[in-house]
């Protein structure tokens, strides 16, 4: 098949840790190489953010990175790019009307919109994964929620009038139905791991505290991932220390406001000579640093997915996790990690405290989620599924009447 990937601001070219970047652009890269491995032929279009980016760049075979021009080239946060998906619209039109894919899937809503608006006229099917819903987002950070007002109506749409709606968890099934969604053109499709690359055989990171136990964090430290939760619940457990990946680059940290709000945490929980900042770790070096770990914590307060658990599981590393989301299908409690409700560190704290004394516990539940993942969590196996609902939407697209609302 020709398939249109469109992810507005989430390039599988980016590198990982920095506000915007994360589980998305993983997603839709591994989707897109798999997809392209296959014999399929692919294009990725995304914004273009900076100047100098070529037109159209190689991921790999059967697969390229169209740079759309669609507002300044330079990053933007998400939040505020609604404005140019007009543009990012009719670059899409112009593209797909030159060279009409057989199938198009939209990533976030943004590009649900611009892949709509360019898609409908055309005829040509559309299949849609929100990656994150704006009522959950907004249920969870009220005031503090920077999505533009129309995002609730523009999901609400999609719902309605894409062929395909691909969720990633059961949870989001539920999210989608008081939505309104059809259940007929509703599918339940996980994000993948890359088993090749996380896996539990090879080097381990080095560790500064020898014989200490080491808890790692891989996050954007923005508030609602619940890096801070993680600090706060060291205090409760004696002489092991935190690890925590993601953020800007290490020598940029001490200008981060994000940065310096967890060290001030951590100063204040007692705990700042136990935590430890590493900044942005480039992807190759994450499968070494998560090996490292007794536990892997990921505790946000929502998640719609989640893929560093997952990660973390195919290195045969225990997970402590929340209760939410993508998180309760992906983390089996107490058989591949323990989850725990969010926002409460003593729970965290807790959770810790059990898993680090008991080494054959830890070595069980890391043996669990490493064959649960490939079992389940391949992206042989999701392209595999989602192939399947390419195929689908194909007939029905010709004949389909949803309007742009």
């Amino acid at each position: 098949m020709r398939i249109a990937l469109v992810s507005e601001h989430a390039s599988p070219l980016a590198v990982l840790g920095g506000e915007d970047s994360g589980g998305q652009n993983v997603a839709v890269a591994a989707l897109a190489t798999e997809l392209g491995r296959r014999g399929h032929s692919v294009v990725v279009h995304t914004r273009r953010d900076a100047p100098d980016l070529p037109a159209r760049v190689a991921l790999g075979p059967g697969v390229v990175v169209d740079h759309v021009d669609a507002g300044p080239p330079a990053h933007v946060p998400k939040d505020t790019l609604f404005p140019w998906m007009g543009e990012f619209a009719a670059a899409l039109r112009r593209s797909w009307e030159a060279a009409p894919p057989d199938v198009v899937h939209a990533h976030f809503w943004m590009s649900g919109w611009a892949s709509l608006v360019a898609a409908r006229p055309l005829g040509l099917p559309l299949v849609h994964t929100f990656h994150a819903l704006g009522v959950v987002k907004r249920r969870h950070q009220g005031h503090l929620d920077t999505s533009p007002a129309e995002r609730l109506a523009v999901e609400a749409q999609l719902v309605r009038s894409a062929d395909r709606v691909v969720a990633t968890c059961t949870d989001e099934v539920g999210e989608l139905a008081g939505l309104g969604a059809d259940p007929r053109r509703l599918s339940i499709v996980p994000c993948g791991v890359d088993t090749h690359h996380f896996r539990p055989d090879g080097p381990a990171a080095g560790r500064r505290r020898p014989g200490a136990a080491r808890i790692v964090v891989v996050s954007r430290l923005v508030p609602r991932k619940g890096v801070g939760n993680a600090i706060s619940a060291l205090a409760q457990v004696p002489g092991a220390e935190l690890v925590v990946a993601g953020g800007p680059p290490a020598d940029a940290l001490a200008a981060d406001p994000a940065a310096l709000r967890l060290r001030e945490l951590a100063q204040r929980a007692g705990v700042a000579d136990r935590v430890r900042l590493l900044g942005r770790v480039a992807r190759q070096h994450l499968p070494a640093l998560l090996r490292s770990a007794d536990v892997v914590v990921c505790v946000p307060w929502y998640e719609p997915f989640g893929i560093v658990p997952l990660e973390a599981m195919a290195c045969r590393v225990p997970v402590v996790a929340s209760a939410v989301g993508g998180l309760t299908d992906t983390v089996v409690d107490r058989v591949t990690g323990l989850l725990v409700p969010p926002r409460q560190p003593d729970a965290v704290a807790e959770a810790l405290r059990a898993l680090l004394a008991d080494d054959g516990w830890r070595a069980a539940m890391g043996a669990a989620g490493g064959q649960r993942v490939r079992q389940r969590y391949t992206w042989a196996r999701v392209v595999d599924e989602l192939v399947d609902v390419y195929a689908s939407v194909r007939p029905v697209a010709a004949a389909a009447g949803g309007g742009l609302g």
